[in-house]
């Protein structure tokens, strides 16, 4: 999948170019952009394709229309965000297909922007239909996607577009993406830590899987670290548990043993008596977990210790809290993992929406190697699968 070809090696000049991009943004109230990270993370690429004389036509989604005209999920807001950004007009199509955008399309001149009305109003775009994926490949010469965070769905302006329209190129979001997370996996550095949070092991099965055939060292928390402890024989009160998946949560310990990855779980937990923001937290340790408390969050000592293993790896990997990190009592482990990172040497890269969030909200994105767009598309990346986004694009 890594062997693709870049937007620099097209020849954009006065040719037609539509690029996939990610403008899936949230919007308060007003319709207003209140986060406006992933219309920057496209900057590079638009700016790459403009300068070089291409005409550039941008396709998103935004929201789940479910194949419906819906005002509210229009993609002016981000037009008009992405003109002030530029500072140059950034024109905002009427549709995203049909005569109308191709008359606008036909008046554009080199250097110019349009913004295609979202791909998610037609019920072809989820569909990837033939008949809608021609339609958007009749507006353009030339393909390009920089939308990492949907390059694991094949739709019709990430997948069937990519296969009409010859040559298919990656953006430099796409393409650092694909660097960072292939190198993960394919040639990382050494000693290489993974971080596995998040709320069910039956979530990360794959992943972790994954991770055994590749790591040293995989430090487990949040929610699926007491489904492994159960699975050990430990006390774990009312905390969340997969019944269901403690015979597999063995399977992968045993597998860790054989590979001879050492895989580690929580010695301590912040604790709470019930799943509330203002519950009071109380620390326990494995050996004197009560029958009436539930863990939210890893505790101290084990903030250490998962510390200590990321400041001396070369390259570590994290995907998903430790905690409840929405609720500020539960949020400490978290953050310790996001301040051990950024303080380490290691090549960090972050994947999956909740680690992403909490480093943002610690105000460390600078200190990271490398922050993945896409919190499904890196999962899977990282799963080994094939992503049909990333397939359909020329090979080198």
């Amino acid at each position: 999948m890594l062997n693709k070809i870049s937007v620099t090696d097209l020849d954009l000049q006065g040719k037609r170019v539509f690029c996939r991009v990610d403008f899936n943004v949230p919007l308060d109230d007003n319709l207003n952009i209140s986060d406006d990270t992933r219309i920057v993370a496209a900057l590079p690429t638009i700016r790459y394709i403009i300068e070089q004389g291409g005409k550039l036509i941008l396709a998103s989604h935004l929201g789940r229309p479910k194949g419906m005209v819906k005002p509210e999920f229009s993609l002016a807001p981000a037009a008009s965000h992405l003109a002030k950004l530029l500072d140059r007009p950034v024109t905002m199509a009427t549709d995203c297909v049909g005569d109308a955008v191709k008359a606008q399309i036909e008046a554009m001149n080199n250097g110019d922007i349009i913004l295609l009305e979202n791909v998610r109003f037609y019920p072809g775009e989820e569909k990837n239909d033939p008949a809608f994926c021609q339609q958007l490949a009749e507006l353009a010469d030339l393909y390009v996607n920089d939308a990492f965070g949907t390059a694991h769905r094949a739709h019709a302006s990430t997948e069937g577009i990519a296969k009409l329209l010859s040559p298919a190129a990656a953006g430099f979001l796409m393409a650092k993406e694909l660097k960072y997370l292939g190198q993960a996996l394919d040639t990382p550095q050494h000693p290489f830590v993974a971080v596995i949070g998040g709320a069910k092991v039956s979530d990360k099965i794959t992943v972790i899987n994954t991770l055994l055939e590749k790591v040293d060292t995989l430090l487990i928390g949040g929610g699926m670290a007491y489904t492994f402890l159960k699975a050990q024989g430990f006390e774990i009160g009312t905390s969340l548990v997969e019944n269901d998946q403690l015979e597999l949560a063995k399977q992968l310990m045993d597998k860790a043993a054989k590979n001879q990855v050492r895989l580690l779980l929580p010695e301590d937990h912040i604790t709470a008596q019930q799943f509330a923001k203002d519950a009071p937290p109380t620390i326990y340790s494995n050996d004197d977990f009560p029958a009436n408390a539930m863990g939210l969050d890893i505790g101290p000592k084990t903030a250490q210790d998962y510390a200590k293993e990321m400041a001396t790896a070369a390259t570590v990997v994290w995907n998903g809290p430790m905690g409840v990190f929405e609720f500020p009592a539960f949020a400490k482990g978290t953050f310790a993992v996001a301040e051990a990172l950024a303080a380490s040497d290691a090549i960090s890269i972050i994947g999956g929406g909740d680690s992403v969030a909490a480093v943002n909200k610690a105000g460390l994105n600078e200190k990271m190697t490398h922050i993945s767009t896409g919190g499904g598309a890196s999962l899977e990346f990282l799963e080994g699968k094939i992503l049909p986004g990333i397939a359909a694009l020329t090979d080198k």
